[in-house]
C-alpha cells in the first residue's frame, strides 16, 4: 500500500509544529515578533528546509527574516534535540507575503466591480 504521505511531508510537518513552539519561547532577538510559520519544504535528501512565515508586522519583515536566519543555527541544534533524524536540515527562512498580495488583489477586484455596478447604475 503506498502511502498518500510520503516522509518529506510528515517532517516537515514535525519541523513546522517545533519551529512555532522554539521561535515562540526561545529566540529572544529584539527583530523577531510576532511570527507564523505558513510551510516547511524540505528536501528530498532532508539536507536543507525552507521556512515560510509571515508576521504581523510585515513593514519589519526583511529584519525579522534576517533574525530568523541568525538563528538558524541555533533552532537546528535544538531541532536535532526534539526530532529524531540522522542529520537535522539547514533551516533557510523566507518571508511569504501571498495572503499580502492576495488581499491587495481581492481589493483591486472589489473596487473594479463597485466602479461597474456605478457605471451600470448611471446608463439606465
Amino acid at each position: 500500500m503506498p502511502h498518500d504521505y510520503s516522509r518529506t511531508d510528515r517532517i516537515a510537518e514535525q519541523i513546522k509544529r517545533e519551529l512555532a513552539q522554539l521561535i515562540r519561547t526561545h529566540v529572544k532577538d529584539p527583530r523577531v515578533g510576532m511570527v507564523a510559520i505558513l510551510d516547511v519544504k524540505v528536501t528530498k535528501d532532508l539536507s536543507q528546509a525552507k521556512v515560510f512565515f509571515d508576521m504581523l508586522d510585515a513593514d519589519s519583515h526583511s529584519d525579522c527574516e534576517k533574525g530568523l536566519n541568525n538563528a538558524a543555527g541555533f533552532l537546528r541544534r535544538e531541532l536535532g534535540r526534539t526530532i529524531q533524524l540522522r542529520a537535522t536540515p539547514a533551516l533557510k527562512f523566507i518571508y511569504d507575503d501571498t495572503e499580502l498580495k492576495a488581499n491587495q488583489l481581492s481589493h483591486l477586484i472589489d473596487q473594479a466591480v463597485a466602479s461597474d455596478r456605478k457605471e451600470d447604475g448611471d446608463q439606465d
